[in-house]
């Protein structure tokens, strides 16, 4: 102490006062209130502070901060809780000048005048409003995150200057900010109520929201949707709006899914033979360089997925376009791809025969019919492949299907789309809305059309907002019915509080109203239902579990749509024709799981008959890897891969604990403990039988599992078709075990509902 006893230290204002360890001491003390195997001391001995004269309090903390979070453990899992409170009290300091909050109405009025927040804000809400919700926030709910949970708050969600890294709030303002925003334009009799209740949903992790919303309701730019579905037609005018939408929309925080499979071949004759077209991979150039052009605001970097169909002339070429080998001439690596396929293309694969490539301009009808009638689609197929006079290139089925999961298996981001999956078991008549790609994440399905310039009103750009449920927040299925009115009330209300940057996508989504509910934490659920993945008794409780959360949600929509009327497009789903996704699942299910339903679909379609939907869709399970972290949760649908998380970010290196660690730790399956990818796609064909969007579900392979220490290809082509067999719509990751620790794990910040990654 003496050796110190003459130093000064810089406060934030500026000022120099006297260094005093006492205080240091007594703020670590304040954090490690309360929990389990911490040590004042060791924060202490750990952040070996090296004090000089001037030196900033600003530095002392993040010092101190960054010690309890490298003390995070199996043994020690509460310095997350002791780190996060010390960033809390840090982020305070930062953002009023001192540790209690100002009153809502004093910060709202500050930042609004700043041009922070939306100035309707303050419009909407008397006074007396802010005074009662002041009273209402629970600012204590800061001192249930995690480490983790705070850092991804702190780089991606809280209001700040992303240039000088000011920041101007903290959680619980956020939270309720969200709430006071989707609610404003509520009953003033109700409202409050509204406000109240979705910002205890949200704030004490019930509710999960993405990153568009968390980031950016309550400031002046208004663009919420996380997914963006864009289709391009076979023209230059179309390719050009394409390619404007897809700047317009990325610079906007939202993941793209670029549909480009109607681009015709290479080679093909333009004008009538006066040119040559220069085929697909400069195209899909443009549309990369459009995707990087912006960095959506500083909240992460654009990303897109490319979709295209497994029987296309130019395959051959695109499958490759994300390998390391070649020249930049023939590769464009900074975008993800999605090969579509269906069943008479499996079917080749099946019977050791053979594919056709075609470039879609030269096959009429054979590309739309392809996503809207199989039995077409076959009949056209054959026909094309018979007739002499049409370009094509023949190749066996099974080097076709090697070469796409040879290239999936070495990147590990060549994905895949089920297109009649897409369209037999969906929401939409395939006939007047078929379903022609999916997004960046692959968990949406929905209906698009092609532009022909940026401002065609005849072209549909599909928007999907997200948010999730927490599973491992439920005491019981029955909270699902008051969580799924709120999340679906709030999402639709969202719809009308944002702007629309391009005409097409704001047609689209008065007309259909499309929604994306999912799940976050269930790794963690089955954990404590003393389930598991790989052995089959996660089964029926998942079958119950989806059952109700789309239940409980359609139910809402016709609730809605009682007040406010169906979506203009009702009449284009299927739901209008009395169909339910229990009607349409992939039978073969039946065969692994016989739980039967509980709840009263009968009395539901006759609601949805008599009343309509609200929202054209309800359910898409995403992967939620950032979204995840605030909860404190397992990230989706995803096993995780060790019980502490080591996770790399633009935001640092952050570790992550599975919830109930000590009480559950030889619960949890994780990822690596898992055999095979059988008892997962199960489970994930179990949730597609509900689900009336897809899933992003990943497959996973531990090469040292197999002779040599190589994944068989006829693995890899097994599993492709057991997702088939159980009607998954869409696979994602594709994951090897690369032999490091079970904890390291690389986040992909894509940007996808709160920064879909690979797990």
């Amino acid at each position: 102490m003496n050796a110190t006893s003459n130093l000064k230290v810089t406060k934030r204002d500026g000022r120099l006062e006297e260094l005093n360890l006492d205080k240091i001491h007594r703020v670590i003390t304040w954090a490690a209130e309360g929990l389990d195997n911490v040590s004042v001391s060791q924060v202490e001995l750990k952040s070996h502070i090296q004090f000089y004269n001037g030196i900033r309090t600003d530095d002392i903390h993040e010092t101190i901060i960054k010690a309890a979070a490298d003390l995070i453990s199996e043994e020690s899992p509460d310095y997350q809780y002791l780190a996060a409170r010390l960033a809390i009290f840090h982020l305070r300091k930062i953002a009023y000048g001192q540790y209690e909050p100002p009153h809502l109405f004093t910060h709202v009025s500050k930042l609004v005048a700043e041009g922070k927040y939306d100035k309707h804000l303050l419009e909407d809400y008397t006074e007396a409003e802010f005074n009662e919700l002041n009273d209402y926030i629970d600012h204590e709910r800061d001192m249930t995150f995690s480490y983790a949970a705070v850092k991804q708050l702190e780089g991606k969600y809280l209001v700040q200057n992303r240039v000088t890294r000011e920041i101007y709030e903290t959680p619980q303002f956020l939270y309720v900010l969200v709430s006071m925003c989707l609610f404003a334009r509520y009953p003033k009799e109700s409202r409050l109520n509204y406000v109240k209740r979705f910002y205890d949903a949200t704030s004490q992790f019930k509710i999960s929201l993405p990153t568009p919303i968390m980031s950016g309701v309550r400031t002046p730019t208004r663009q919420f949707s996380s997914c963006v579905l864009i289709e391009c037609d076979d023209s230059l005018d179309s390719i050009n709006a394409t390619t404007s939408s897809i700047v317009k929309y990325v610079s906007q925080r939202a993941g793209i899914g670029i549909n480009a499979g109607r681009i015709r071949g290479l080679g093909s004759a333009i004008r009538g033979g006066e040119a040559q077209h220069t085929g697909c991979i400069p195209f899909f150039k443009m549309f990369q360089a459009a995707v990087k052009s912006c960095s959506q605001g500083g909240v992460r970097g654009g990303a897109a997925t490319l979709f295209y169909p497994l029987w296309h002339l130019e395959v051959e070429s695109l499958l490759v376009l994300k390998n390391n080998r070649g020249v930049e001439d023939n590769r464009v690596r900074h975008l993800d791809y999605g090969v579509q396929i269906n069943r008479l293309l499996y079917t080749r694969l099946i019977k050791g025969a053979n594919i056709a490539l075609f470039s879609p301009h030269e096959v009429p009808g054979l590309y739309d019919a392809f996503f809207e009638d199989q039995d077409e689609f076959e009949r056209l197929y054959t026909k094309y492949e018979q007739d002499e006079n049409i370009r094509k290139r023949v190749i066996p089925a099974t080097d076709l299907f090697s070469l796409l999961m040879q290239e999936r298996a070495s990147t590990g981001r060549i994905y895949i789309q089920n297109v009649d999956h897409c369209n037999t078991h969906s929401p939409f008549d395939p006939k007047v809305a078929p379903v022609r790609q999916s997004n960046l994440c692959l968990e949406i399905a929905l209906p698009t059309k092609p532009l022909n310039d940026i401002n065609d009103e005849n072209g549909e750009i599909a928007l999907c907002t997200l948010s999730a449920f927490n599973l491992g927040a439920l005491e019981s299925l029955d909270e699902l019915e008051s969580l799924a009115d709120l999340a679906v009330r709030a999402l639709d209300a969202l719809l009308d509080y944002q702007d629309y940057p391009v005409k097409a996508a704001y047609n689209a989504t008065m007309n259909r109203r499309t929604l994306g509910i999912g799940v976050i934490n269930y790794a963690y659920y089955l954990a404590k239902n003393g389930v598991r993945y790989s052995d089959d008794s996660a089964i029926d409780l998942t079958h119950r579990t989806f059952e109700a959360i789309q239940y409980y949600l359609l139910k809402a929509s016709v609730a809605l749509a009682k007040e406010y009327g169906a979506c203009p497009l009702f009449k284009e789903t299927t739901y209008s024709q009395g169909k339910l996704p229990i009607d349409t699942y992939k039978k073969d299910l039946d065969s692994i799981c016989n739980e039967p339903l509980h709840l009263d679909w009968g009395g539901l379609r006759s609601e949805i008959l008599k009343y309509g939907l609200r929202n054209s869709t309800l359910t898409a399970l995403m992967p939620s890897e950032t979204s995840s972290q605030i909860a404190n949760a397992t990230n989706g649908i995803e096993p995780p891969r060790g019980l502490v998380s080591i996770k790399a970010s633009k935001d640092g290196i952050l570790k992550q604990v599975v919830p109930e660690f000590q009480r559950l730790k030889n619960d949890y399956e994780l990822l690596w403990q898992m055999k095979n990818n059988d008892g997962y796609i199960k489970l994930v064909g179990i949730m597609q039988k509900f689900v009336d969007q897809a899933i992003s579900a990943n497959t996973s392979y531990d090469p040292q599992r197999f002779e040599g220490g190589r994944v068989p290809m006829k693995q890899m082509l097994k599993d492709l078709l057991t997702a088939y067999k159980y009607g998954l719509k869409t696979l994602y990751y594709h994951n090897t075990r690369d032999g490091a620790d079970d904890t390291q794990v690389d986040l992909q910040d894509d940007g996808c509902a709160g920064g879909a990654c690979k797990i």
